[in-house]
């Protein structure tokens, strides 16, 4: 084999493959964008900055990311695409340089029982195939360790249609880790059978309390009522043990009730069927109050909360089974598999330990793997979904990020910082959606939306290097150094809040005595117990007055295409009944989802028409016009507008033509008051709240409980997804609540918010198992003095003390 031994030492001309160093943007119209058009460098870190609501997402996300993943889904048969999810191209003239997009976003993960932070990364995969190989004694496969599956056991005669007919016996045989008491949710419910009935009445008497059951017409009452188990003229509490037996847990079975057939089934297996299957967060309020009111949680008696069955607990390697391993802190379990030395398994061994040692790296290392994905916050989740990118091979792939110092530490952000600049200079495009001027100061390249936001926003205001941005003169610029400065007065205390002995979580039996009447922020590093404290350890009344406490959490808005600000705050029916009496008619006219619908579109405005696996294209209903509305019912107005003309009205317009005049509605404009309180004055009231922004969504829930009669209001990180302006909207805003008699306590990392505080309660002094203790309390001025703590540190270097 020879080796070429000549070197051309002429320069070479560029190559065509080396030209598309840029993805451009040409006419991006997505949500509210205006005709963008913008190019943006290959293989660079690019931060997109604006306030909330001014299109950063529409961009990014439903512009740039979604084109991506559409393409590439397109690359698959029909077949396949039939079972992904369709994606229609977003509004936007020309897109060129695109690449493969992975997109790590802060949607919560599913609240389904059954799903742990060890299912959703694959870590518990692995350890199972681990214990399936190395666990003594050997139990089965590596379904006998998974609590998701059950064991399945069936024999019988099969008939199999292959030439000519002929029937087998066949058994089947397959061993599941799950437990078979709590079915893998590591708690059974216990119901309080006071709360679904009054057992001094019969059934004919209305004995049933469970929202919904009515005893006259109600079929599912009258089952239990006409299906001859039980006398429905009798006082339940007078049952004999046969009938109580029926009552409560009888099995399912046929009865007649009024000529039809229908199946009657004990209340508890019905109750559990109905309403304890469903997620709780995605029921109506008053549904989501009778159950918290009637089940109680308790720990799994049978397995002690692990989920899984006493086979797979038996099962173990050096003494530690698979359910010991799973309740270990990450960075414990990590040293744990560092040391098993097994030659036969090496390739799992080393990618098990990779997945776990990506966890510590990006500041995780405090969790555990049986920890419920629906407990983790919006800035942990994404931090797991991260995990499976770190050690990636690929390059020149786009990742894009929605604000992945969320629910960061100013401590842990560098190292934030420091995993984004890694996967850049792999060869990667990395596009971040971000407020935080720690995370602005180390783009390659900015660019800055807005000059508003939502139709004031939607514009590119600035492009180039944070330098020009500084000098740049827009919002972002001017703001981009701003530094709060300590309080120099703080608000005396009325009361205080007493927790005593709190041990939720990793909590070690802590004493704390919160302040009321002030502002108080609960602050640590991420993991230290902060919302352990404050939601695990609040009770629900508070003080010596017993004021209602009302908490605010990072939990989503759930809503369709149908749901807006004005249905959602319910500002919808008192315009509905104002509209109603000014005219003489029925509310339920003037509302999109009953009797005033457009019956082409059924008050959707829109005509949706599902091509497979294709796009669905949606088309404004030509009847409506896409206004929702029946064209009579656009005929009655209130102060010369329509119902119509009121829902494309901004909240601030709305203020004032709900302020005075004919229109004049005082409840209606209270919530719009408070809606222009928390800074969504752009707002249109009939915006579907699909198209809302994250900053925007935690806002208007935050508006909706302003209104709660509560004395005592509790926010987690309410700074999420806030431009820098807007952090000072919020403050005066909280200002507003604490003056007016409130105590607010607030569960924050920003600097601004700590520095106005009256109060603050830091944790740590690391996560997990190094946290979990009060290490300072006091006002933010001895927190800087003493810097004894990473936070007093951190907030010291913010005010330039």
């Amino acid at each position: 084999m020879s080796k070429a031994t000549g070197t051309d030492t002429r320069s070479p001309a560029l190559h065509g493959a080396d030209s598309h160093d840029l993805i451009r943007v040409h006419g991006a119209r997505e949500n509210n964008l205006k005709d963008v058009s913008i190019e943006i460098p290959k293989r660079r870190l690019t931060v997109f900055t604006g306030v909330s609501g001014s299109g950063k997402s529409s961009l990014v996300f439903d512009t740039i990311a979604a084109e991506s993943q559409r393409l590439i889904n397109e690359t698959y048969s029909a077949f396949v695409q039939g079972f992904m999810p369709t994606l229609a191209r977003p509004e936007v003239d020309v897109l060129e340089g695109l690449t493969t997009a992975i997109i790590v976003d802060q949607q919560r993960m599913g609240a389904d029982p059954r799903s742990t932070v060890g299912t959703a990364t694959d870590a518990n995969a692995m350890l199972r195939i681990l214990f399936s190989r190395l666990g003594t004694p050997h139990i089965g496969p590596p379904s006998a360790y998974a609590f998701n599956v059950p064991s399945v056991r069936a024999s019988g005669a099969i008939t199999v249609e292959r030439g000519a007919k002929q029937t087998v016996k066949a058994t089947f045989n397959r061993t599941g880790g799950m437990c078979t008491r709590c079915e893998g949710r590591g708690s059974v419910s216990d119901i309080d059978l006071t709360q679904l009935y009054d057992d001094s009445k019969s059934l004919s008497e209305g004995a049933f309390t469970i929202p919904g059951w009515k005893s006259d017409s109600q079929w599912t009452v009258q089952v239990y009522a006409q299906s001859g188990f039980v006398d429905p003229d009798k006082p339940i509490r007078k049952y004999t043990k046969k009938e109580m037996q029926a009552f409560l847990y009888g099995a399912p079975v046929k009865v007649k009730v009024n000529g039809v057939n229908l199946t009657y089934e004990g209340l508890i297996p019905k109750l559990q069927k109905s309403f304890l299957s469903k997620d709780k967060e995605a029921m109506q309020p008053h549904i989501r109050a009778f159950v918290e009111r009637a089940v109680t949680f308790t720990t799994c008696p049978e397995c002690e909360g692990t989920r899984l069955s006493e086979g797979a607990r038996s099962s173990k390697i050096k003494r530690i089974s698979i359910a010991d391993a799973c309740a270990m802190q990450i960075s414990d379990l990590a040293e744990w598999v560092r040391g098993l030395d097994e030659p036969s398994v090496a390739p799992l061994l080393e990618a098990l330990r990779q997945t776990l040692d990506s966890f510590v790296e990006i500041g995780l290392g405090y969790l555990a793997l049986d920890r419920p994905a629906g407990t983790l916050s919006g800035g942990e989740a994404q931090r797991v979904k991260m995990i499976r990118h770190l050690g990636s091979s690929l390059t020149d792939v786009t990742y894009v990020f929605d604000e992945p110092t969320a629910g960061l530490h100013p401590h842990d952000i560098q190292r934030m910082n420091d995993l984004l600049l890694r996967l850049r200079d792999k060869g990667n495009t990395v596009l971040v959606v971000e407020h935080k001027p720690e995370m602005i100061a180390i783009a390659d390249h900015v660019v800055d939306l807005g000059p508003g936001a939502g139709q004031a926003g939607g514009a590119v205001c600035f492009e180039g290097t944070v330098e020009g941005l500084r000098a740049g003169g827009t919002l972002t610029g001017r703001h981009l150094d701003d530094r709060a400065a300590v309080k120099e007065k703080v608000r005396t205390a009325t009361g205080t809040l007493e927790i005593r002995g709190a041990t939720a979580n990793n909590l070690q039996d802590v004493d704390v005595d919160i302040p009321l009447g002030v502002l108080a922020v609960v602050t640590g590093v991420a993991g230290s117990g902060k919302s352990s404290l404050v939601h695990g350890s609040l009770p629900g009344k508070s003080g010596r007055s017993g004021e209602e406490v009302v908490s605010i959490d990072q939990t989503a808005i759930r809503g369709s295409r149908r749901s807006n600000p004005a249905t959602y705050t319910g500002l919808l029916e008192p315009i509905r009944k104002a509209f109603a009496k000014v005219n003489g008619v029925k509310p339920a006219l003037f509302s999109a989802n009953s009797e005033g619908a457009c019956p082409t579109c059924n008050g959707a405005g829109v005509i949706y028409t599902d091509l497979a696996m294709m796009a669905g294209v949606a088309t404004p209903c030509e009847e409506c016009e896409g206004k929702r509305y029946q064209a009579s019912v656009l005929e009655y107005h209130l102060g010369g507008r329509d119902i119509s003309e009121v829902l494309a009205m901004s909240v601030t317009e709305a203020e004032e033509f709900f302020g005075a005049g004919e229109a004049h509605t005082p409840a209606a404009h209270r919530i719009l008051g408070r809606l222009a309180d928390v800074g969504l004055g752009y707002l249109s009231l009939g915006q579907p709240l699909t198209t809302l922004s994250g900053g925007e969504r935690q806002r208007l829930k935050l508006a909706t409980h302003m209104s709660d009669k509560g004395g005592v209001y509790v926010l987690d990180e309410p700074t999420n997804g806030l431009h820098l302006a807007d952090v000072e909207q919020l403050l005066a805003l909280l200002d507003r609540l604490v003056d007016s008699g409130k105590s607010v306590i607030v569960v924050e990392h920003h600097q601004a918010v700590m520095a106005h505080a009256d109060w603050i309660i830091d944790l740590g002094p690391g996560a997990g198992h190094d946290g979990g203790k009060v290490v300072f309390e006091g006002t933010p001025a001895d927190l800087v003095a003493a810097r004894s703590t990473l936070t007093g540190e951190h907030l010291a270097a913010y005010v330039g003390a």
